[in-house]
């Protein structure tokens, strides 16, 4: 195949099929044994559902995992099923996860299940829309919203699951914004820790950029979050015209497209982590790593036009089914859009599942800001014209068959 494509060392390769005829396994993986839930549940079925299988499973079968279809990646102004959605990112952060846990020896399932509940928490409109809807809820509370650390709410508190902390810790330490050259897990025993890092997280802008993962596993997750969107980000971007091809990309060690980038940082990682307690990559390919991330910001994600369709259109539209929400429900309560479209919904969906309090006793903004957060793209807009149907706001999307503007 033509193209930049390293190939994993001689020695490594030689070293890993060894250890496989010997059965050697990677003393830093996290067993299933170790697995920590907020409460303990017996079960029959452990030999075909081990404990992050499990996860992975519950998580597949809540409503908001349907919802991952159409939440925006990246481009959120266009009706196109070739554009990346969150449905089919998550699924390839899984998969590029997998692939470097398996040759580690890691837990597949544990990086399954960080996987693909990492960005459920995601808003509608992808970062613009987290944005906006962190800045609505800390001027009414103080707080900030992070899509990581609501992820996991939605899969601990608005579904309470009973997840493991394992999967959990995965989630809010996945920040597919901050790369490192080397990823160390710090361990830590219990759900106080971790409900602290998430307070944290909530109170102080600077906490989230702090997170450190607690395995190794959720190390491997944190960083094909970025692999799984740096080249794909740039065959959308082709795909609708903001760029020509990748070569308007420097071409360095890791390559620049989506093919060469995730060969090339899999090969990277394998060969400067493999039979080592944490992940690392070589000192060109981290320098590479970036600068390509810092490319996708330069010439895909600050597009002016499109900033500009955010600022006058999509952000008013937040500001104002917020305020609606907050506002309907002091006055309704129970006849309100947010309890009937829901708090309700989530009563009926979490009927048979264990709560430690009642979801009906969260704050207004916490409800409000719930609901927005579950809305996919074509649920937000319709809401706005439900509820505002005089409204000259909208949201216009370019078609199949739609010339460029």
């Amino acid at each position: 195949m033509a193209g930049n494509y390293a190939e994993l060392s001689k020695e490594l390769q030689e070293r890993i099929r060894e250890d496989r005829r010997k059965s050697v396994s990677n003393p830093y993986a996290c067993p299933d044994e170790a697995c920590i839930r907020r409460r303990e549940s017996s079960s029959n079925s452990l030999l075909w559902r081990p404990a992050f299988v499990r996860d992975v499973e519950r998580i597949m079968h809540i409503p908001y995992f349907n919802r991952y279809m159409d939440k925006t990646q990246v481009f959120s102004l266009y009706r196109n099923d070739d554009i990346t959605r969150r449905a089919c990112h998550v699924q390839l952060v899984s998969r590029i996860a997998r692939n470097i846990g398996a040759v580690l020896g890691l837990n597949l399932d544990l990086i399954e299940a960080a996987a693909i509940g990492h960005d459920i928490g995601h808003t509608p409109f992808g970062h613009p829309g987290e944005r906006k809807l962190s800045e609505l809820y800390h001027a009414d509370t103080g707080r900030l919203f992070h899509h990581n650390i609501h992820s996991a709410r939605v899969l601990d508190i608005i579904f309470p699951l009973n997840l493991s902390l394992q999967t959990l810790d995965g989630i809010i330490c996945h920040n597919g914004e901050m790369e490192a050259k080397n990823y160390h897990p710090v361990s830590y025993a219990d759900f106080a820790s971790f409900d602290a890092k998430m307070e944290a997280c909530y109170r102080d802008a600077e906490e989230v950029a702090h997170l450190v993962p607690a395995t190794l596993e959720a190390c491997v997750v944190r960083v094909s979050d970025i692999i799984a969107y740096l080249g794909k980000d740039r065959q959308d971007a082709i795909k609708l015209g903001f760029i020509e091809s990748e070569t308007e990309f420097e071409d360095n060690c890791i390559g620049n497209t989506n093919a060469e980038i995730i060969n090339n940082m899999i090969v990277n990682i394998l060969e400067n982590s493999y039979g080592k307690d944490h992940l690392a990559m070589s000192d060109e390919v981290y320098a590479a790593f970036s600068k390509a991330k810092k490319d996708n910001y330069k010439q895909i994600y600050r597009i002016p036009e499109v900033a500009k369709v955010y600022e006058e259109s999509i952000d008013p539209m937040f500001e104002k089914i917020y305020a609606f929400l907050c506002r309907d429900y002091r006055e309704k309560g129970e006849h309100s859009v947010l309890y009937r479209n829901h708090i309700a919904y989530i009563a009926e969906c979490t009927r048979y599942y264990k709560r430690t309090h009642d979801y009906r006793e969260e704050s207004v903004y916490d409800l409000a800001v719930d609901y927005l957060a579950s809305m996919t793209d074509d649920y937000f807009v319709d809401l706005y014209a439900h509820l505002f149907p005089d409204s000259g706001l909208c949201v216009s999307y370019r078609g199949y068959f739609d010339e460029p503007s």
